[in-house]
C-alpha cells in the first residue's frame, strides 16, 4: 500500500515574522505540496497565542485552494463550539462552489484556546457557553449533508447557496469519545497523535462501530503526526530545538514565537526538564527521509490509517519546505 501523505499546517510565526508572513508562508507551502504530490493540505484553528497566525482556516483555505490545482484543501479543523452550524454549512458551501470536489469541513469539539480566550469568542457572555457539541453537529450534518426533516423550524435553510456543491465532513479527535461520534455519524476520522500518542485503540473501535451512510459507505481514517525531515539526522534534530522550545513554553503557559535554532539549543541545553517535559507529552518523529518515512509507516500500521498527516513546525520556511520536500521523495 502506498504511504499517503498530507499536511496540516498550524502556520506557525517565527520570530522576526509577522502574522501576514506566516500566512503567505502558509500558501506557498501549499503549492509546493501541491506540486510534490500530497493530498490534502488542511488549516488549523488557534487563537489567543502568538505563535500561530491561522485563528480562521475558512479565510485560508480561499487563497490556498486558488494558489492550487490538485490537493482537497479543508479545516484542520473548524473548532464548532465556536459558532452557528448554519454559518459553518454556508461559508464551506460557498467555498465549495468556487472550489469544486476540493473542500474538506473537519469539525473538533475543542476550543482551539485557553477558557479565557474561549470566553472571550463568545457572542453571549452572561454565561458560559452550552456543551451542546453532539447537537451542533447534528444540525450541521442536516445542512451538509442529509437534509432537514419537512417540520423542522429551520428546514428551508437546507438550500445552501453553493449548492449544488458541498464540503466533504470529517470530524477531528484526540479522545475515545471523538471516535465514537465519528462512528455513530458515519465521518470519516482524523486522529491528532501529535497531542494524544497512543490513539490506535481509539481508530480501532472506530471501525468495528462505524454506521454507513449514503455519502460515506466505509470509514476512513488519517492519523495526524509531527515529523520534521532534513538531510541527516544531526541536522533535522538541530532543527527540531525551534519547535521544542516554542512548545515548553506553550506548557508553561507562556507561549512565544518559534525561535531561531542557536537560541532553542541553547535554552534546550540550560533546561533540560524543559525538554523532558516536551518528550513526555508529544510525539515526534525526527531524522532522514527514510527513517522518517518507516517511522510514518509504522504509525500508519498502529492506527491502521488510510492516510497520514504531516505537521511540521520550523524556525526558517525553507527548512520546513525542504521537510516536506524530502518526506514525499523518501530520500
Amino acid at each position: 500500500m502506498t504511504l499517503r501523505l498530507s499536511v496540516l499546517d498550524q502556520s506557525p510565526i517565527s520570530q522576526g515574522q509577522t502574522g501576514g508572513d506566516a500566512l503567505r508562508n502558509s500558501v506557498d507551502l501549499a503549492r509546493l505540496a501541491d506540486s510534490a504530490g500530497y493530498f490534502r493540505y488542511w488549516v488549523a484553528e488557534h487563537h489567543g497565542t502568538s505563535m500561530l497566525a491561522g485563528t480562521s482556516p475558512e479565510i485560508l483555505i480561499g487563497p490556498i485552494a486558488a494558489a492550487t490545482t490538485h490537493l482537497r484543501v479543508g479545516s484542520g479543523g473548524i473548532m464548532l463550539p465556536h459558532y452557528s452550524p448554519l454559518k459553518v454549512a454556508e461559508t464551506f458551501s460557498l467555498l465549495s462552489a468556487l472550489y469544486p470536489g476540493r473542500i474538506d469541513l473537519a469539525v473538533g469539539r475543542a476550543a482551539g484556546t485557553d477558557p479565557v480566550t474561549a470566553f472571550a469568542l463568545q457572542r453571549d457572555r452572561r454565561h458560559a457557553g452550552p456543551d451542546d457539541f453532539p447537537e451542533q453537529l447534528s444540525e450541521l450534518l442536516a445542512y451538509v449533508r442529509d437534509g432537514l426533516p419537512r417540520a423542522h423550524r429551520f428546514a428551508r435553510l437546507a438550500s445552501l447557496p453553493g449548492d449544488p456543491e458541498r464540503p466533504q465532513p470529517w470530524l477531528l479527535g484526540s479522545s475515545p469519545q471523538s471516535g465514537i461520534w465519528a462512528a455513530e455519524c458515519g465521518l470519516p476520522y482524523a486522529f491528532a497523535d501529535f497531542i494524544f500518542p497512543g490513539g490506535a485503540e481509539v481508530a480501532r473501535r472506530y471501525r468495528a462501530q462505524f454506521v454507513p451512510t449514503p455519502t460515506q459507505p466505509s470509514p476512513y481514517v488519517v492519523v495526524c503526526a509531527w515529523a520534521l525531515c532534513a538531510e541527516t539526522d544531526e541536522e533535522a534534530h538541530r532543527l527540531a530545538a525551534s519547535s521544542r522550545m516554542a512548545f515548553a513554553h506553550f506548557l508553561a503557559g507562556d507561549p512565544i514565537r518559534v525561535p531561531p535554532v542557536e537560541t532553542a539549543l541553547d535554552f534546550l541545553a540550560r533546561r533540560p526538564d524543559a525538554m523532558n517535559a516536551v518528550s513526555q507529552r508529544r510525539r515526534a518523529i525526527i531524522g532522514t527521509p527514510a527513517s522518517v518515512r518507516e517511522k510514518l509507516e509504522a504509525v500508519r500500521a498502529e492506527y491502521e490509517a488510510d492516510e497520514v498527516m504531516v505537521v511540521t513546525i520550523t524556525y526558517d520556511h525553507d527548512a520546513r519546505k525542504r521537510s516536506y520536500e524530502l518526506l514525499v521523495n523518501g530520500r
